[in-house]
């Protein structure tokens, strides 16, 4: 270092945008302490100050991911505010596909996971579930998000934002169009349903039946 030069101290945050970038590049192996380091021009030790392990570092990512708004803009009562809190992980997840076996590799504990649930537990008791139901409830909600947008990502292989839904449901369509229809007569026959799969009316259409048997009669 130059005499009189200052050495770089990054911030947590820093360090985070660093991670993430290198999460969106090449996926949760190329994340760790050193490699952080170097995309910022650091060394290790001062990723070390932040974060233990890599492991630390990986929970991290996943805090920020679930940092969800507290206020969601258009949402007027518990049902919709749920769905717009799906959606905007579902931006985020698509996004940032890496993240998604960060999340799903291990227990859904720690502030953020524990955060979400926390307020989504509160949004069905203001749909008028009980205690009871409201936990089940929460936890199909998390099953139906997360497992659709865990194949959502499994459709495109590779690091980096998925590409625009509407290419994703072409290559499918196209892809569907091969399905031979003496084998297959009902895949083919809704081929074209099957393949928006992938995109957000079928995500949509999902979790709005799951809230309708949530509601109570």
């Amino acid at each position: 270092m130059e005499p009189g030069k200052r050495r770089h101290i990054p911030s947590e945050a820093e360090i985070l945008d660093a991670a993430l970038a290198l999460l969106d590049a090449g996926g949760p192996a190329a994340v760790t302490i050193r490699g952080t380091a170097a995309a910022i021009g650091v060394a290790a030790n001062a990723v070390y100050t932040y974060f233990a392990d890599k492991a630390a570092l990986h929970h991290a990512l996943i805090e920020r991911m679930l940092e969800l708004p507290d206020k969601i803009t258009g949402a007027d009562d518990w049902r919709s505010e749920v769905e717009q809190l799906a959606l905007e992980l579902r931006r985020r997840l698509v996004a940032h596909p890496g993240a998604v076996p960060l999340l799903l590799g291990g227990p859904m504990e720690g502030a953020g996971p524990w955060r979400l649930g926390e307020r989504l537990l509160a949004l069905l008791a203001e749909g008028g579930l009980g205690a009871a139901a409201a936990a089940r409830g929460s936890y199909a909600v998390m099953v139906f998000v997360l497992g659709s947008i865990a194949l959502e990502v499994a459709d495109v292989p590779g690091a980096g934002a998925l590409p625009p839904e509407a290419e994703r449901v072409d290559a499918r369509r196209a892809a569907l169009s091969a399905v031979p229809v003496g084998a297959y007569p009902r895949t083919a026959a809704v081929a074209g349903v099957i393949a928006t799969w992938v995109g957000t009316e079928q995500f949509c259409w999902g979790l709005r039946r799951l809230l309708d048997g949530l509601s109570p009669s």
